[in-house]
């Protein structure tokens, strides 16, 4: 089959997938008696024609660039890892451990303390799966989905029996110290002198994501390590014959991965609740492989699609709030996006190779 230039593949293909996913929602739309101008023009303002809607497209990207970042990595290896989820709530009970344990005076301390517990849970989480694929051979898809449930069991066991406060019904653990909120992007550009209007739940682990972004490309396309996770994701025959050890590099991609996942609690969790709820994660593990196949498992396109997934939950939220149209249709937008982007990513490329083969 002729294959598109690369320019082509990484920017015309997600391109055409998209406005495919978007055409089909406008005639679902219209198919249920609503105008997809009115829709679109609505999720648009709602997202990002103000400050405020911009905070929240930023909160909920900030969570989808983690986690869609712990995909790639392990992609890269040929890994499938599926237990975003579960990293990501081990994640914040790392999170919440380090918040409570001491009564930290500012968050510049407590900032630091918390990255390390969540990259280390989130890690933990993963390293079970990765040693099962490495030593027995079981496979990390099965794995990783078993243990998103574990996860899930753990923290409400956690939540109800060990964490609770004296005296309260709400399955959640304490409120974190003062000194551990994070300052919020609106804070932040006050301080600046810049009028950012409402307060949203966007805070600095947005800027924290742009930083890991930049590491992990450093990582896969510019060290030794990196080198060899992507020639063992290649062929593993021809990393064997290179010296290169798959159990160490499973286990080492693995854990990098659950450590990106766990990441993510930084946001929802210390940034944004300021105590460890049940359900913090919210299906973010799961949209972050949607966002990494969307971004082709490069850092800078998980950013992009990262952003576009944002929009879609707040403009989503914005579209059930101000027009008649449910919010059940935004599930079926998001689902058109990740088929187009994923499962029939080949079709649309077979459908302009050609194109690319005739000129050449």
């Amino acid at each position: 089959m002729t294959r598109p230039p690369r320019w082509a593949d990484v920017v015309l293909t997600p391109l055409i997938s998209l406005a495919l996913a978007f055409a089909l929602s406008a005639l679902v739309i219209l198919a249920i008696g609503e105008s997809p101008w009115l829709a679109l023009r609505t999720m648009v303002t709602g997202a990002l024609g103000s400050s405020y809607g911009w905070g929240y497209t930023l909160y909920y990207a900030t969570n989808f660039i983690f986690t869609g970042l712990a995909v790639a990595v392990a992609y890269h290896a040929s890994l499938f890892n599926i237990g975003g989820e579960g990293q990501a709530t081990m994640g914040g009970l790392g999170v919440a451990l380090v918040a409570l344990a001491l009564p930290w005076p500012h968050w510049g301390l407590a900032l630091p303390a918390a990255v390390v517990g969540a990259a280390l849970f989130g890690a933990a989480w993963a390293l079970v799966p990765a040693w099962l694929q490495a030593k027995r051979g079981s496979h990390i898809v099965i794995t990783t989905i078993m243990f998103n449930f574990i996860a899930a069991a753990v923290l409400n066991y956690v939540l109800v029996n060990v964490m609770r406060p004296v005296g309260s019904m709400d399955p959640a653990s304490a409120r974190f110290p003062e000194g551990t909120r994070l300052p919020r992007l609106t804070d932040m550009a006050a301080g600046i002198g810049i009028e950012w209007g409402k307060a949203t739940p966007a805070n600095i682990t947005f800027l924290i994501a742009l930083a890991a972004c930049a590491l992990v490309w450093v990582l896969i396309w510019r060290t030794p390590l990196g080198y060899e996770i992507r020639a063992f994701g290649r062929s593993e025959r021809a990393a064997r014959y290179a010296g290169i050890s798959p159990v160490r590099i499973t286990v080492v991609a693995m854990l990098i991965s659950g450590g990106l996942a766990g990441l993510m609690a930084i946001n929802n969790v210390m940034g944004e609740a300021g105590r460890l709820v049940l359900n913090h994660v919210e299906g973010a593990g799961f949209i972050g492989i949607a966002v990494a196949l969307m971004g082709r498992n490069h850092p800078f396109g998980i950013l992009l699609a990262a952003l576009l997934f944002g929009f879609l939950y707040q403009g989503g939220g914005e579209l059930a709030l101000w027009t008649s149209i449910p919010r059940e249709l935004i599930v079926v937008i998001q689902a058109l996006v990740i088929l187009f982007t994923g499962a029939l990513d080949n079709m649309v490329r077979m459908l302009i190779a050609p194109l690319f083969g005739r000129r050449a």
